[in-house]
């Protein structure tokens, strides 16, 4: 059979079965022994050094650490004192507390890696409090639905770890890619929230618009005391995330051993500060990390298998020789590819789709001339998008959770404006890669 034929056969079944509903790993692996038994039934013998060679790996080491270092926080007051930080800092600036729910989501998702996570801790505080100011439905689920995605872009991200380790590039250098893509990311959206408030100012909008704002009377004021005072329960964990930066950017540490530092301190902050020290509560802390590490770590192993069977089967090679061969230029075939990611995104969570998709990519994109590091930034935007489209954006679902009496038509267009910005910054990093290339490549060692 032409190799062409049994590549879309094996990444059409493959996309079937993700998009039913089955797990993920049972998905990849499934099809991967199934074709093994078609197709290269000598090749079944191989499974299991392919699955533990797969595992063999001391940059693995870094996801379950990540998740450890992110479990305490997620499970601890600090997503609420966070936010109440930022406000108390804000409060004054046109859009405040919009803003501070964006920077909150941005602090936070560097903090947890998870943007479910971060939509849905930051957003049960966020919305409640924007719709109590007069914000429009539409704009503050939209806006939480968009800033919970920056957990996969800020570092630590899971996705970046990800990527490193199924495209054989540097996780620290992916980290740092991340950096300069998320603070723009961060401060268009914040600069659309504050334009909103500054125009409806002189121009009003009718009662049940989109951007409709009320004036809801509500008037704060904080004092410096206060405003300092809020942030001493933030700052140990704002540090973390200095220190991982730091010593990723420094040379000082792998990615696996600033993890599991990270961990160590948050667990500590998480006891000392919020009192969490009860053994049933550090019970419920480390289930939490070992359920989504061996979960990832399977959809791992299984993503191996399935790129080992597409290898061997020639259908990666093909598929690729097929792209470089189109009549449209390098850019053209980012666009292509870009297109391929936001489909994919639509339907199939981000860890799949890297997994999946990456060891395919990347020949392609290093035969053109990219940089992987640079791709890495590109991939992980087009897959924000995914989270906030449907038919399976999660952050969607999270958002209409703590709010159901929201419609999702209105949820949908007040994520629309920051889909547009999250395409900007992809632009940006096409037009000057050095935004995404600049930091790492001033890293040391």
């Amino acid at each position: 059979m032409n190799e062409i034929v049994i590549a879309i056969l094996l990444f059409g079944s493959a996309f079937a079965l993700l998009v039913s509903g089955i797990p993920i790993w049972a998905g990849l692996a499934g099809i991967s022994l199934i074709f093994i038994l078609i197709f290269s039934p000598h090749l079944l013998t191989t499974v299991p050094f392919v699955l533990h060679g797969s595992m063999d790996s001391f940059a693995l080491l870094a996801i379950p650490l990540f998740i450890l270092l992110s479990a305490p926080i997620a499970e601890s007051d600090a997503s609420k004192d966070l936010y109440e930080t930022l406000h108390k800092w804000l409060y004054k600036i046109p859009g405040g507390l919009g803003i501070a729910n964006m920077i909150g989501c941005g602090i936070f998702a560097a903090l947890c890696g998870s943007s479910p996570a971060t939509a849905a801790a930051i957003g049960g505080i966020g919305i409640p409090e924007m719709r109590k100011r007069g914000y429009s439905p539409a704009l503050s689920t939209g806006l939480i639905a968009h800033a919970g995605t920056f957990g996969i872009l800020i570092p630590p991200s899971v996705t970046m770890i990800l990527y490193g380790v199924a495209t054989e590039t540097s996780i620290g250098k992916c980290f740092i890619a991340g950096i300069l893509p998320g603070i723009l990311e961060i401060l268009l959206s914040c600069l659309w929230v504050g334009g909103i408030f500054f125009y409806r100012k002189f121009v009003p909008a009718e009662p049940g618009s989109m951007y409709y704002i009320e004036d809801r009377g509500i008037t704060e004021k904080y004092t410096w005391k206060e405003r300092l005072t809020s942030l001493i329960k933030i700052m140990p964990f704002v540090l973390i995330i200095f220190g991982i930066m730091g010593s990723l950017y420094g040379g000082w540490a792998t990615p696996s051993e600033a993890g599991g530092l990270g961990a160590v301190l948050s667990i500590f902050f998480v006891m000392t500060i919020y009192k969490i020290y009860r053994p049933e509560q550090l019970w419920k802390i480390f289930i939490k990390a070992l359920n989504e590490s061996s979960m990832i770590l399977m959809i791992m192993a299984s993503a191996l298998l399935f790129a080992y069977v597409s290898s061997d089967l020639y259908a990666t090679q093909a598929l690729g020789e097929l792209i470089l061969k189109l009549p449209l230029g390098k850019w053209g075939i980012i666009v292509l590819i870009n297109i391929l990611l936001l489909m994919l995104g639509c339907f199939i969570p981000p860890a799949a789709v890297i997994l999946m998709v990456a060891p395919l990519l990347l020949p392609i994109i290093q035969g053109l001339g990219f940089d992987p590091i640079w791709f890495a930034v590109i991939m992980t935007v087009n897959l924000e998008i995914g989270l906030v489209t449907p038919p399976v954006g999660l952050n969607l679902y999270i958002v209409k959770n703590i709010a159901p009496d929201i419609p999702m038509s209105h949820v949908l267009l007040g994520v629309v404006p920051f889909v547009i910005i999250e395409v900007i910054v992809i632009a940006c990093v096409s037009i000057w890669p050095e935004l995404a290339l600049w930091l790492p490549n001033r890293m040391i060692g």
